[in-house]
């Protein structure tokens, strides 16, 4: 971060769509804890903080009578646990533009910090509206944008808003700045030999990722259920796993144009099988091209977690993104752990690892494996999006 940030007001976009328990206490606070570099910096210089964030989709979630749920989506929550993290006074704004927003932003001294009530619950957030945005802007002095969660999204506070500040005046955060830097790294110079480990459940989601990664990778690891969508077309009996047929053709083409890039694909040699979608199934291991009718796979199995395992081991650079199995059902679970162990356990020796993607983070933070990995990406789709080569609205705002 380039700017000087003595006596200015800055204005931070953060991602704080924490999790929140029944009694709005925070039980993951992740997202926080990343932000505070970037907030403690300018502080530290001599700025002021003013934070804009969203929590949740309000408006998509209304009370019964239409009303917004105040009390369920309100950022109040978070201001004590902000306090206590960064040591300073934290002001609460009831509106995130108004008067109220306006007055205390004004009164806002240097040191001390102001949290903006949640920008989607106004509809001009979302639509990336330029008078809700101009508003924002005339908040403060300059803008930093340190929520890569949200730099896939054209939206008011994300992206619109750095159009009111010329160059001199926005930046990236810290944790912005990690991100790109990260992404790129395997993207634009990776040591070789690249394993790409791709999880999750549709093919559809994942089939641009994956064609991405043919222009770089050595290995592409698949585990999920959308292995069973390559099952398929590779004429495997999969029982009552989750397929796409529609897929079934363009799993054929990826088979084939890795295979014209010598890029190896790795399916899972068998599978731990439920008879049902549930924590209580009864389970058995059957191999991933022979699954019975009645069964479906939903994790990967002792041999594909070996086989997989081998080819991590042997990688300088490797990404993942998605889980093996059903990883919140305990008996389906093992296959995505095998894989956090031996991602963490190729770092140790050498290997550049980055983790993106709900699931792959949740398992790599429950294992307490984050700080054995090279890098956990905080923006799940962000990531995606960046990695697949797409333009970031909220990073194009600000590089140009």
């Amino acid at each position: 971060m380039k700017i000087n940030f003595q006596n200015k007001k800055a204005l931070v976009r953060v991602d704080f769509n924490v999790p929140l328990d029944k009694d709005y206490k925070i039980t993951d606070d992740t997202r926080i804890r990343e932000a505070v570099p970037t907030i403690r910096h300018i502080l530290d210089t001599g700025g002021s903080v003013i934070l804009m964030s969203h929590l949740g989709r309000p408006l998509q979630k209304l009370n019964a009578d239409g009303t917004i749920n105040r009390e369920k989506f309100t950022l109040k929550h978070l201001v004590p646990h902000l306090r206590r993290k960064l040591k300073t006074r934290v002001h609460f704004a009831e509106d995130c533009v108004g008067k109220n927003a306006v007055k205390k932003a004004a009164a806002l001294k240097p040191g001390e910090v102001l949290l903006l009530e949640n920008t989607r619950f106004y509809p001009e957030e979302e639509n990336g509206d330029a008078e809700f945005s101009k508003k924002l802007a005339a908040l403060a002095d300059v803008y930093v944008n340190d929520a890569f969660g949200t730099a896939h999204r054209a939206h008011a506070s994300t992206t619109i808003v750095a159009n009111y500040f010329d160059k001199k005046n926005k930046c990236f955060g810290f944790l912005m700045e990690r991100e790109i830097e990260n992404a790129n790294r395997v993207i634009k110079s990776p040591e070789k030999p690249v394993t790409c480990v791709v999880g999750g459940a549709k093919v559809s989601d994942k089939i641009v990722l994956l064609e991405r990664f043919l222009d770089f990778a050595d290995n592409i690891i698949i585990g999920g259920a959308m292995a069973y969508t390559f099952m398929l077309a590779k004429k495997g009996l999969v029982g009552n796993s989750l397929v796409e047929p529609d897929r079934v053709k363009a799993a054929k083409e990826f088979m084939k144009k890795a295979k014209a890039a010598g890029v190896k694909v790795l399916l899972p040699k068998d599978s731990v099988c439920g008879d049902k979608f549930a924590a209580d199934a009864a389970v058995e291991v059957f191999p991933s091209h022979q699954i019975p009718d009645g069964w479906m796979g939903l994790d990967i199995g002792p041999s594909a977690a070996k086989s997989f395992a081998r080819v991590i081991r042997q990688s300088k650079t490797i990404i993942w993104n998605g889980p093996m199995g059903v990883f919140e059902m305990p008996a389906f679970a093992e296959g995505t752990k095998a894989v956090a162990k031996v991602v963490a356990r190729a770092t140790g020796k050498g290997a550049y690892s980055m983790v993106g993607g709900g699931d792959s983070v949740a398992a790599v933070n429950q294992m307490k494996l984050a700080k054995k990995v090279s890098f956990v990406s905080t923006g799940g789709g962000a990531m995606l999006e960046y990695l697949e080569g797409r333009e970031l609205p909220g990073i194009a705002a600000i590089a140009g």
